[in-house]
């Protein structure tokens, strides 16, 4: 896909000489009316390509059949009509009424989602060579977008975002602009933005802001394009590395920097402050929190935003990046409490199970005896397929293992109980949901899975107002329905018993391409020594 340096004057070329062609139309066109001339439409490319990638996780390296066993790759109007990012992006561009978009195939996501390990290289280059070959059949374009995440990892490609934009700005030239969208997650340094103009990336986590950075990325892409906007970026690397249930934008200091970013924003026109909080689950070169600035031609601006938030990020370093939750027992302890002050519903974040197998907490929870607890969910391929294989039926009494196959899941958990649905959910083909006990329920899943709403539950004959207690395999995310909705009385993270894949105990993690004593709170950043 490399491409010669005639060959890219030849891109350029015509991209110049189809824009006067337009231009001249235009006025012609209009002239005689005496109307003002309309403006070139602008062609796009949109592109996505996203995993939050756990190479802590088990189950092997993740390959090209496990993208696919998710969905074939979308392009078209299925790719333009997704949510999210695309979503914002292609609504906004599509306002503006002079631009053409140029949808290129795009896998959807993995399975098992942040549970799944490093993609391997061919994998990766799978992928991106599709791309890249639709978009060079369709040369050129004015303006790339590119719906990323930043904490991809890729077995021999160290800053795969980064590398994604390289092999894009090498085949449109130097002159066009590439956007990319972002999860606050995302690993990133400035790499990405020597081949990139813009990252814009959400400042809420939950991200309910992701369809506005796409519409951000659109405007931004047009004005550049049409010579309104010359993008000059900052990059600045705090040093600071955090577990992720510490950035829950609901509190200080994971509010605060946030929001001294948008105050940047809305006090220096046109000017773009991104923050990345980090993904420490993946062990990559470029870990820990970042914060991007883009400004319109003014060097000085971007610097000096890029410092003030750097220097704030590092004041507020050990709220941001310190915390401790209580373990299972305790958690058990502080759950029967809150069930006899009346202060029901309860929601419980399992937040440092990755792979999503831990029987920690069901352990303790049935232990302490509480019971109408709904238990969503507990990963059991092995137990699933048994059932299959027996070929259960709802009704059927149920006496199986479930879970705790990886170390960081615990022991597997013997359950005696009934069998209360065996069909599809959770967009799995198969899932299962038994329950036992005093009233309680475990839905049994393929593959991790994140519940964040308590509307996902109603699943065949489970309705989700016969529970007490909701315990989730999430960190912050089910904020979404159970916190900030109102619908929990009362919100529990809950620790894992040991220092495994998740928690906040970051040193206990086997890094390979990460020296933690370059970060706090395990040691000092070497340019603040």
């Amino acid at each position: 896909m490399t491409q010669d340096p005639i060959a890219k004057d030849s891109v350029a070329g015509r991209r110049l000489a189809r824009l006067a062609l337009l231009a001249a139309a235009s006025t012609a066109a209009l002239s005689a009316c005496g109307a003002p001339p309309a403006e070139p439409e602008l062609r796009i490319a949109v592109a996505r390509f996203a995993h939050e990638t756990c190479t802590f996780c088990p189950g092997g390296d993740t390959e090209v059949d496990d993208w696919l066993r998710v969905s074939e790759p979308v392009s078209g109007e299925a790719l333009l009509g997704s949510g999210g990012y695309v979503g914002g992006f292609v609504q906004r561009a599509r306002e503006f009424g002079d631009v053409e978009l140029v949808p290129l195939s795009s896998p959807v996501g993995v399975f098992g989602g942040s549970s799944r390990s490093w993609n391997t290289k061919e994998t990766f280059e799978h992928f991106l060579d599709v791309m890249l070959a639709e978009l060079e059949a369709q040369l050129p374009v004015d303006g790339v977008y590119l719906a990323l995440h930043g904490a991809m990892a890729v077995r021999d490609v160290p800053r795969p975002e980064a590398e994604i934009a390289r092999r894009f700005r090498e085949l449109v030239g130097p002159d066009v602009p590439i956007a990319g969208t972002f999860d606050l997650h995302g690993n990133e340094d400035g790499e990405f933005l020597e081949h990139a103009n813009f990252a814009f990336v959400t400042k809420r986590f939950p991200h309910y802001d992701s369809y506005i950075q796409g519409e951000r990325a659109a405007r931004a892409l047009r004005i550049t394009a049409r010579g309104e906007y010359e993008p000059t970026t900052a990059t600045r690397k705090p040093g600071i590395i955090t577990a992720t249930v510490l950035q829950w934008t609901g509190q200080s200091p994971a509010m605060d920097i946030m929001e001294r970013a948008r105050r940047w924003e809305a006090r220096e026109h046109d000017s773009y402050v991104s923050v990345f909080y980090g993904y420490p689950w993946s062990d990559v070169p470029d870990v820990g929190a970042t914060v991007h600035v883009m400004t319109n031609g003014d060097q000085e601006l971007a610097d000096r935003i890029a410092d003030d938030m750097d220097d704030f990020i590092w004041r507020v370093r050990e709220a941001f990046a310190l915390g401790t939750y209580p373990g299972p027992e305790e958690g058990a302890r502080i759950v029967a409490a809150a069930i006899a002050a009346g202060e029901t519903p309860v929601a419980v974040g399992d937040h440092s199970d990755r792979p999503g197998d831990a029987t920690h907490i069901l352990n303790a929870f049935t232990a302490a005896g509480i019971g109408k607890t709904l238990y969503g969910t507990i990963s059991s391929p092995a137990t699933l397929e048994a059932l299959a294989a027996e070929d259960v039926q709802p009704g059927d009494p149920f006496d199986y293992e479930i879970g705790g196959f990886t170390p960081s899941g615990g022991s597997p958990r013997r359950i005696t109980g009934t069998l209360e649905y065996f069909d599809e959910g959770f967009g799995y083909e198969r899932i299962a949901a038994v329950s036992f006990g005093d009233g309680n329920v475990v839905f049994l899943v393929p593959a991790y899975e994140q519940v964040l709403y308590p509307e996902a539950f109603r699943i065949g004959p489970i309705n989700p107002d016969d529970y007490e207690v909701f315990v989730v395999k999430s960190r912050v995310h089910f904020r979404r329905g159970f916190d900030e909705t109102g619908y929990a009385r009362t919100i529990q993270i809950v620790e894992a018993p040991e220092p495994f894949v998740g928690t906040t105990f970051l040193d206990a993690l086997p890094y390979e391409n990460v020296d933690l004593s370059e970060f706090y709170p395990y040691g000092t950043p070497p340019h603040r020594r």
